[in-house]
């Protein structure tokens, strides 16, 4: 990278701090803090749940999956409208009407405070995992092979990126994650049309790389239901259907910002402006995959050399970044992935941070008296959680596969047990403590089975739908049983 590169990347991070100092300046009470106020609009609040959502591994994984394996992951987007359907109105309508600060508040009046904790755990585990991958992959495929720092710097790269990611998010509450994550993804928005600009004028219009066939090193089309194939169409489907609704459903990142809006019908539209923005990306970034596969198919001594097309389709969005723009640019599109990965990194430890406050510190200790108190020991919980990150990234890449696979088998792994210990709460009236506890037990051995183990002959596609049908049973048969042997005898 040029020097102008490096500067328009430093005065990315220093208008990043700012935001977190204007907004910190405002903040006055625990609520400001962790939930703006709860008086945020539907276009903010939608964009930043899209922003949470969308991470660095969404962006060198998407097209990395198109160029690898081809589009059939993206049909997910099909199921939007019944994800719109059934979050919206049956799902946020009850978390708005029980005006709580977490998701796991309801864990406590249903199962007794030790199934609240188990709650509050597995989401911590779960996103400070996510949020490792998240360091892990910026720092590893973007920022050490394009700024040609060799490898043993990845550590203080991380340290870096999550120093600057904590200091505005710990000085200025949900309101600058939110203001944060809209700048960062138009800017991350606005590269991936650049890049796509740049490639069309390359090889003479989209035309030239837009494919007239089916890939032969793309995975067979299929319409099936299989065990034993990597990913089709229903698979893909069904998996981004259950992660949607299991998210909305139990994760603190959506539910507080749903709570962070007047009323049912904001967070509604809020989501809606989710799910659009979601499809959008979707589209740029497999739209993206096809122009990257056409390019470096077209010029391969663009390639390093123990690179190839079909073997390294997640590195090959910051090898085009590296040899096909301008300086300048990019540091332009290298700030756009930054802000991709702290705009996750922010919402996940403001989140975490929640949880850690309310369901855990509070609930076990007396709160601080004072406003400012509460404030200054969240913001001291923010720094300790983006410590962990840091420290957890380095471990992450020891997980095999590409980066969709990793996703799935790290930052995912428990988004169905989470999801079942509130469904069991709020949905089944007969379920038990034990019968909660059991799904999740359930839930999470299948879930772990099938992403090390390969148990039954699973792709990594299965580990979702199969760890939520275990839970499910075992859950259900576990109350039920409890029940029959609650029943006084009939004399």
């Amino acid at each position: 990278m040029a020097t102008i590169d490096w500067l328009i990347i430093a005065g990315y991070l220093a208008a990043m701090l700012a935001i977190g100092l204007y907004y910190g300046a405002q903040t006055k009470s625990a609520e400001d803090y962790l939930l703006g106020g709860r008086r945020m609009g539907a276009v903010s609040v939608g964009l930043s749940l899209f922003a949470a959502i969308l991470s660095t591994i969404s962006c060198l994984a998407a097209p990395g999956e198109m160029i690898q394996h081809g589009p059939m992951v993206f049909s997910d987007v099909l199921v939007y409208p019944l994800v719109y359907a059934i979050v919206g109105w049956l799902l946020i309508p009850v978390f708005i009407r029980l005006q709580v600060t977490t998701a796991y508040e309801v864990l406590e009046t249903r199962f007794g405070l030790g199934v609240r904790l188990l709650g509050s755990l597995l989401f911590l585990t779960l996103r400070l995992v996510w949020m490792s991958v998240i360091v892990y992959a910026t720092t590893s495929k973007v920022l050490i092979p394009l700024s040609g720092l060799p490898a043993s710097w990845t550590p203080a790269a991380c340290l870096v990126i999550g120093a600057v990611t904590v200091a505005y998010t710990s000085i200025g509450g949900l309101r600058a994650v939110v203001v944060t994550d809209v700048i960062q993804e138009s800017i991350l928005l606005g590269g991936i049309l650049l890049a796509l600009v740049l490639i069309s004028l390359d090889l003479g219009g989209a035309a030239a790389w837009w494919p007239n066939h089916w890939m032969p090193h793309w995975d067979k089309f299929s319409l099936a239901v299989s065990s034993e194939t990597r990913m089709t169409v229903p698979m893909a489907m069904l998996t981004g259907l259950l992660w949607w609704i299991c998210t909305a459903g139990s994760d603190q990142i959506a539910i507080q910002r749903y709570l962070a809006t007047r009323d049912s019908a904001t967070a509604r539209r809020a989501l809606a402006i989710s799910l659009a923005a979601s499809f959008l990306s979707a589209l740029l970034l497999g739209t993206l995959g096809l122009a990257l596969l056409a390019y470096f198919r077209a010029n391969p001594s663009l390639l390093a050399s123990d690179m190839s097309v079909q073997r390294n389709g997640d590195k090959l969005f910051a090898r085009f970044i590296a040899i096909g723009l301008p300086r300048g640019v990019t540091g332009l599109v290298i700030a756009g992935l930054l802000a991709t990965a702290m705009s996750s990194l922010s919402s996940g430890i403001n989140s975490a941070c929640s949880v850690v406050s309310v369901d855990l510190l509070d609930r076990l200790r007396p709160a601080p008296n004072g406003s400012r108190d509460a404030v200054r020991r969240n913001k001291a919980i923010s720094w300790a959680l983006g410590g962990l990150v840091v420290v957890l990234s380095t471990a992450v890449g020891e997980v095999e596969g590409n980066l969709l696979e990793v996703s799935f088998k790290a930052a995912n792994l428990l988004v169905a047990p989470l999801f079942l210990l509130v469904f069991f709460a709020l949905f089944v009236p007969w379920s038990t403590r034990l019968g909660a506890v059991t799904a999740v037990a359930a839930s999470t051995v299948l879930a772990v089975g099938v992403a090390y183990f390969e148990w039954f002959g699973m792709s990594f596609i299965w580990i979702m739908p199969m760890s939520l049908a275990a839970g499910l049973a075992g859950g259900i048969v576990v109350s039920l049983g409890q029940a029959c042997l609650a029943r006084p005898a009939e004399p």
